[in-house]
């Protein structure tokens, strides 16, 4: 399918080459709406599955913003509407292909601080995989990327040093933290937040983890940002929903806007 996908896209795109991938989460598709000189192209158009969860389009955008060239998932698959970890690793081995060097990663995440409320941005600083599947296991290709591939840079030192100085220059209020990844649907349970707290998260997530390790697999330089939409059960009183989670991701989505592509004019 790898060769399939690459093959879409270079169709698709007509000797557009991209060089930095935005992925985006849920409620976050605004930030599309930026892009210039837009190429649109429906997911099912390159041969990925269908999207099944509202707030994510399905859709390539390649284009300009901030005078890069990019590449735009919106819409992005998760773990818990049944797709294999593996077509993380499938899909970042065709962007990859096709020009990608440097991933932005975005979700929706809820906080596990009660000093960092909904409507915050949050840099991740790093991650914790808590969903017990990966999507690099199977046989390795040595061509590809090594059997083991370091993390101890995965969200790179030099572009979030980058985003750290754009929030700044730019009055943004910038939150830092690990990111704790799990499979859902469900939201979290009030002891299992107390207990991902404990573990060292300041946010939790459904999503990123996958095509984050994929990304540096295949060598790609990753940053991640987190928008807030909800505080964890132990700390706010009114039940969580989906329909939370869209509406303080459109809101976010503003100083979200502002703050990468001020970062992608550096």
């Amino acid at each position: 399918m790898i060769e399939t996908y690459v093959e879409n896209m270079q169709k698709a795109f007509h000797g557009f080459v991209p060089e930095v991938l935005i992925i985006l989460g849920s409620g976050l598709g605004v930030l599309a709406d930026r892009i210039s000189d837009k190429i649109i192209v429906p997911y099912t158009q390159i041969g990925f599955p269908k999207i099944m969860v509202s707030g994510h389009k399905g859709e390539l955008i390649a284009g300009r913003l901030g005078g890069r060239n990019v590449l735009c998932m919106n819409g992005r698959y998760h773990l818990y509407e049944g797709h294999p970890a593996s077509l993380a690793k499938d899909m970042m081995s065709a962007f990859q292909k096709v020009g990608i060097k440097e991933v932005i990663a975005t979700n929706a995440a809820g906080s596990l601080r009660a000093d960092m409320p909904a409507g915050s941005l949050m840099m991740i600083t790093d991650h914790i995989n808590f969903s017990g599947q990966n999507p690099l296991i199977g046989a390795n290709n040595d061509k590809e990327g090594p059997r083991f591939p370091d993390m101890s840079n995965d969200y790179d030192h030099e572009l979030q040093e980058r985003i750290r100085q754009t929030a700044k220059e730019n009055n943004i209020k910038l939150y830092e933290g690990t990111y704790f990844f799990v499979v859902g649907p469900n939201f979290e349970t009030k002891a299992e937040v107390k207990a991902f707290r404990l573990l060292g998260a300041d946010a939790v997530g459904m999503s990123t983890v996958p095509e984050v390790i994929s990304a540096i697999y295949f060598g790609m330089k990753v940053v991640g940002i987190s928008v807030i939409t909800n505080q964890s059960a132990d700390i706010q009183s009114i039940p969580l929903s989906h329909e939370e989670t869209l509406m303080e991701a459109h809101m976010a989505a503003v100083d979200l806007q502002g703050l990468l592509i001020k970062y992608l004019e550096k």
